[in-house]
């Protein structure tokens, strides 16, 4: 992902970047007075408004590592959560636990530097930038994954077995992370195209038009397309099994007007019917709720995870083709607004599933 920066300067005050102007500049930020004056090697302080910017990040990368490093003490520990698709979701905290921890500090430290550059050096920006591309990349292919998972179960849960569910799992993990280093690695492994400049301080993802159209369309359009073919699926399935017993509910009505028979036995035998048909109906209504609220989640799931990253992946796959760029605040935006995704994930998981929350009260109870 690109080290978009946030501008400083938003609220009309800027970093200073020594003897460049505005003109000569590469990242377009000169230093000002309150009354316009160009003041060369004088760096003002922090705007009101850059101050709160940056606490709020902070407070998003705390509330991002933290979350999701519950979800996994919590898989951890209890052992009920010790399968599928519980593994999923572990795969998915431990993706965005790592994008909490190595990559958005990083991101925030290189957002205050002055002039927006890279000041760590080639070897940690090579580092930096390919935990980025990996974590972001699985995370992303992770919440494809629990997207299959929960398909199968609803269209295919008599053949989709336990057995069945653990090894294709186990199969989805290992091609995420796969598919996920082999993009993050790509660069520096086939040297396509070069992420450090050491002459303007940049650290930022391979601007390579072919490798661009290669890691955005593998991490992200190819996981959008089974998403959105997926809940396409499961909300088609969804309307025609709950029209298919609507239907089948229906002859309940004439079944229970019959309540007057001669014969003993005759009445027996409704009787027995009628309690056959109300538990059946029982049942399929536990079932359909259970399918309902797995579709509200797969949909709430892919709803935030689109809004969240496909601002920032039009943007990554067009500039290096049109070469062109978007203002660095617009940068700074549509990345961290993808980075949020990460932070948003484990709250709609334990939103739609009451074991979580019962397993956090558990876990914090046994801690007093």
């Amino acid at each position: 992902m690109e080290a978009a920066n946030l501008s400083v300067a938003t609220a009309g005050v800027a970093l200073a970047l020594g003897p460049e102007t505005c003109s000569s500049s590469p990242s377009g930020i000169l230093s000002s007075t309150p009354g316009g004056a160009v003041l060369q090697g004088w760096e003002p302080p922090f705007s009101v408004f850059t101050v709160l910017v940056v606490t709020l990040l902070v407070l998003l990368i705390a509330a991002t590592f933290l979350w999701n490093l519950l979800i996994l003490v919590t898989i951890l520990r209890v052992r009920a959560f010790h399968r599928v698709p519980h593994n999923l979701v572990a795969s998915t905290a431990v993706s965005d636990v790592l994008v909490a921890a190595l990559v958005m500090p990083l991101s925030l430290v290189s957002e205050l530097s002055a002039g927006r550059r890279w000041l760590l050096g080639r070897s940690l920006c090579h580092v930096w930038i390919s935990f980025d591309v990996l974590c972001c990349t699985a995370s992303i292919w992770n919440v494809a994954a629990i997207a299959l998972d929960r398909y199968w179960t609803i269209t295919r849960h008599l053949q989709y077995t336990l057995r069945t569910r653990r090894r294709a799992s186990a199969l989805m993990i290992a091609l995420t992370w796969g598919l996920s280093a082999l993009i993050a690695l790509a660069p520096l492994l086939f040297g396509w195209g070069e992420v450090y400049d050491a002459r303007l301080q940049r650290c930022q993802v391979s601007q390579e038009p072919s490798y661009a159209v290669f890691s955005t369309c593998g991490a992200f359009y190819l996981p959008l397309g089974v998403v959105l073919f997926v809940y396409w699926k499961i909300y088609k399935a969804a309307k025609f099994r709950f029209g298919r017993r609507r239907r089948a509910v229906l002859p309940l009505q004439a079944t229970t007007q019959v309540k007057e028979a001669p014969d003993e036995a005759e009445m027996v035998f409704t009787a027995h019917c009628r309690a056959t048909v109300a538990f059946q109906a029982s049942g399929d209504s536990w079932r359909e709720q259970k399918e309902k609220r797995a579709a509200m989640m797969v949909g709430i799931l892919i709803g935030v995870f689109v809004l969240c990253w496909i601002p920032f992946f039009l943007m990554e796959l067009i500039s290096p083709l049109c070469a062109c760029s978007l203002p660095p605040i617009w940068k700074s935006i549509f990345l961290w607004l993808g980075y949020s995704n990460s932070f948003f994930n484990p709250l709609i998981y334990t939103a739609f599933n009451k074991n979580y929350k019962n397993a956090f009260k558990s876990l914090f109870n046994k801690q007093r």
